[in-house]
């Protein structure tokens, strides 16, 4: 699959503080690996900022002067966990544009996948503050951005980053045009993501939250993605799928509590790619969510860079999933099974 990535010094230049876990040596880190020993032929797509009326398709226009009035401020804290520079707000404005561009480059069929390298990361954001070290939803815009530029009408939303995106589920609750689907850690920030919420009004049904106990093994979460995303893509049909991917459920994570490994995440993308024939080929947009133990996260991005571009035969499960796994996604689809969207 030709892929593209998106990445641009400027995103380093939001510095939260040197002991905060968003530190730009994360994201140093994965360029050091593209420049010296790259996994695979990969695509530029160059960021731009976006406009100010992209930003309000989500946010509203107070929030949005308040983010870029931090620039007047050598330090400014948006949200107890969420510091900012004086140049905070650039990365945060150019981590949208980077994403619109990407969809731009799918939509024109520039390249079938997308790697959106940016930072600060977004999943957090709700559309008048900030949090969780999220400023600007970046996902929650692209998918606004490409059903209004586009005309789409099915777009699906995987986030595997170890915490709830309750910014992404509140803006799409009830919506049914995105399918907002979350594997997550619910004792963990936000402390949101109940199996239970489910999506309202014309929405119900296209919010899947999964939340993963701790002693999870990574095939035990594989597990859980066959059983339950494979007929959310089968049936939804998604015409783009746009994924919040956090890496924090590396085993490595010093923030996660899940005990994912590198080639797990690998093996999650192999799924997907071996799903997407089941809805046509829909373009993939992949955006960095979370993920602070740098080399782990180094490692995991070049893992899903090199599944992209030369898919492989996946690893077949060395174990056979948990009673608690099997459970899980047996309670999940029993749970949705009412609304008729995706589980029979």
């Amino acid at each position: 699959m030709l892929t593209g990535i998106v990445r641009d010094e400027r995103y380093l230049e939001h510095m939260p503080g040197h002991s905060h876990p968003e530190h730009p040596s994360r994201l140093r880190t994965i360029h050091d690996m593209l420049d010296k020993n790259p996994p695979c032929d990969l695509t530029d797509i160059p960021a731009e900022l976006a406009t100010l009326e992209e930003l309000e398709l989500v946010h509203t226009p107070t929030y949005v002067k308040k983010v870029l009035k931090t620039a007047e401020h050598a330090y400014t804290n948006l949200a107890p966990d969420t510091p900012a520079c004086a140049r905070s707000y650039l990365s945060a404005w150019l981590a949208v544009g980077g994403c619109l561009r990407a969809v731009d480059a799918l939509m024109q069929h520039r390249c079938g996948a997308c790697f959106c390298l940016v930072r600060p990361p977004g999943h957090h954001a709700l559309p008048d503050r900030a949090g969780g070290f999220c400023f600007f939803n970046n996902l929650g815009i692209s998918a606004r951005y490409a059903a209004g530029r586009y005309g789409l009408r099915r777009i699906l939303v995987i986030d595997w980053d170890v915490h709830h995106g309750n910014g992404l589920q509140d803006l799409f609750y009830s919506d049914p045009s995105v399918l907002y689907y979350s594997t997550h850690d619910a004792l963990l920030y936000p402390y949101s993501g109940a199996m239970e919420e489910t999506g309202a009004g014309a929405g119900a049904g296209y919010t899947v939250n999964i939340p993963l106990p701790r002693q999870f093994e990574t095939d035990d979460i594989l597990h859980i993605y066959r059983e339950t995303l494979t007929p959310v893509i089968r049936r939804f049909r998604p015409e783009l799928v746009l994924v919040a991917a956090g890496f924090d459920a590396h085993r490595a994570d010093p923030i996660g509590r899940s005990r994912m490994t590198t080639q797990g995440f690998g093996s999650l993308t192999r799924l997907l790619l071996k799903l997407l024939p089941d809805a046509g080929n829909p373009p993939l947009l992949l955006s960095l969510e979370g993920g602070y133990n740098p080399r782990a996260l180094t490692d995991s991005v070049r893992e899903v860079l090199t599944t992209l571009v030369l898919p492989k035969e996946d690893i077949l499960p060395t174990t056979a999933p948990s009673h608690g796994a099997e459970a899980l996604a047996a309670q999940v689809r029993k749970m949705h099974k009412p609304y008729g969207v995706w589980a029979e």
